[in-house]
């Protein structure tokens, strides 16, 4: 009997059970994205872990690396891969850690780095100095526009969030669409994980924050789902992180982690042995030309301005030789295109 056929694979996977996995197992601190509704899991009984993926046209597109033990990732792997083949589909993978990369190197795997991931480390943080003196300006001009800034829970605030949300993709465009899959997201059973802070100015909600944990060696909280209305004071999200980053810090929190950000950081230094010259040409591309793929410079420029201690690159792996048909998939199942 093959390992595939030893292996179950289920969107109804129980929440507790990868939840666990997470909790006991990942490093890669976007990993709670894994509980993001339209997932889907394959596990392998008597093993302690989970590969998270979706599926899109002849691929499927596999979310971080297997979130297992150690001895038990290259194991899990194989069997997804052997899943894959006897259902006549070829893997990709985004939001590969190092780790991860060498692992997917190893396997078979033409791998790529994609972009970066950025942390603050919250014991030594402070807004003082030059540094961050237009931070702190802006912060200060949202608190004289009267801003307001607590911790809620969501079902309090449904409604108003909900309008939030409205607004800000209303502000982008009628063709944007929201991302998905490499974003969180609120509600749903992962809700009571999560931590939101809002900032209200007279009393309407005008911009949010969604922070959810962070495991591993780097464990915290990461700085996932932020918004606001357009137009009114600069400073609105600046002013609700800062808040949280105070709160969380004063709970003992180690690290405030802002997440991956696509084409950003991209280095040959950091490249994986199995790098696709062409994959990176076209990724370096992206990232000078591609703001209408993913809007990158205005992430990165949110995430710097908090001067990260810690910069990671995250990868991106085709199974076999890179393919193009594997990337158009992967922005379909993002909604990038």
């Amino acid at each position: 009997m093959s390992m595939a056929r030893e292996t179950v694979t289920s969107r109804t996977t129980a929440y507790d059970t990868v939840l666990f996995a997470l909790r006991a197992c990942a490093e890669n601190p976007s990993a709670f994205l894994a509980l993001n509704s339209g997932n889907e899991y394959f596990t392998r009984p008597g093993t302690l872990g989970v590969v998270v993926f979706r599926r899109a046209g002849r691929h499927l597109i596999q979310f971080g690396g297997p979130f297992a033990a150690e001895p038990d990732r290259p194991e899990l792997l194989g069997a997804f891969l052997e899943f894959a083949r006897e259902n006549r589909r070829k893997v990709a993978a985004v939001q590969l850690q190092r780790a991860d990369a060498d692992l997917y190197a190893r396997s078979g795997f033409t791998v790529n780095q994609i972009g970066s991931s950025y942390a603050l480390h919250l014991p030594e943080f402070t807004l003082k100095g030059s540094r961050f003196v237009k931070l702190r300006n802006k912060i200060s001009r949202a608190r004289r526009g009267g801003l307001e800034v607590c911790e809620a829970e969501l079902g309090e605030l449904s409604d108003e969030v909900g309008a939030v949300d409205r607004e800000w993709l209303r502000a982008k465009g009628r063709h944007v669409k929201e991302i998905e899959f490499l974003i969180g997201e609120l509600g749903g059973p992962a809700q009571a994980e999560r931590r939101l802070f809002v900032g209200r100015v007279e009393g309407r909600v005008v911009a949010y924050i969604s922070y959810v944990p962070a495991y591993g060696t780097r464990s915290g909280w990461l700085h996932d789902l932020s918004r606001r209305v357009p137009g009114g004071v600069p400073g609105l999200l600046e002013a609700v992180n800062v808040r949280a980053l105070d709160t969380l810090r004063a709970e003992g929190a180690q690290w405030l982690h802002f997440g991956f950000t696509p084409f950003t950081g991209l280095s040959e230094e950091h490249e994986a042995a199995t790098a696709s010259a062409l994959t990176g040409r076209f990724l370096r591309f992206l990232a000078a030309h591609g703001e209408s793929v993913y809007p990158a410079a205005g992430q990165l420029a949110y995430k710097e301005k908090w001067g990260p201690d810690l910069v990671l690159p995250e990868y991106l792996a085709f199974h076999g030789r890179a393919r193009a048909s594997a990337v158009w998939q992967l922005l379909r199942v993002t909604k990038s295109v």
